[in-house]
């Protein structure tokens, strides 16, 4: 992994991720997307096992909803986004280049 793939894991998955687990995922998955749509799935779950919301009356509320939701949405947004070691668009499209075609000899 080189240090523009690491710069943009760190980027979409905050400074203080595990440089080290970003690497060995990095190995084993190949693809700088890949792992950070694996370390933000795990977050989901994380979030997901556990109740979202909590109340006990007069002391303290916990509310993980909008941690859920801005989750979802930063799984969407990586989904999208182009990472340094992507080779073609992220939505599947293929790159067209073109050039204008000359004559090789004038006719008259």
């Amino acid at each position: 992994m080189d240090q523009p793939v690491l710069s943009w894991l760190l980027a979409q998955l905050g400074t203080s991720t595990d440089i080290a687990d970003l690497e060995a995922r990095y190995t084993r998955l190949g693809s700088a997307r890949a792992v950070a749509l694996e370390v933000l799935a795990e977050r989901r779950a994380k979030l997901l096992a556990d109740p979202l919301r909590l109340t006990v009356d007069g002391v303290v509320t916990m509310d993980n909803t909008n941690n859920l939701t801005g989750t979802e949405r930063q799984i969407t947004a990586v989904s999208a986004a182009v990472a340094p070691d992507d080779s073609a668009p992220a939505d599947g499209t293929a790159v067209l280049a073109t050039a204008p075609l000359l004559p090789a000899r004038r006719t008259r």
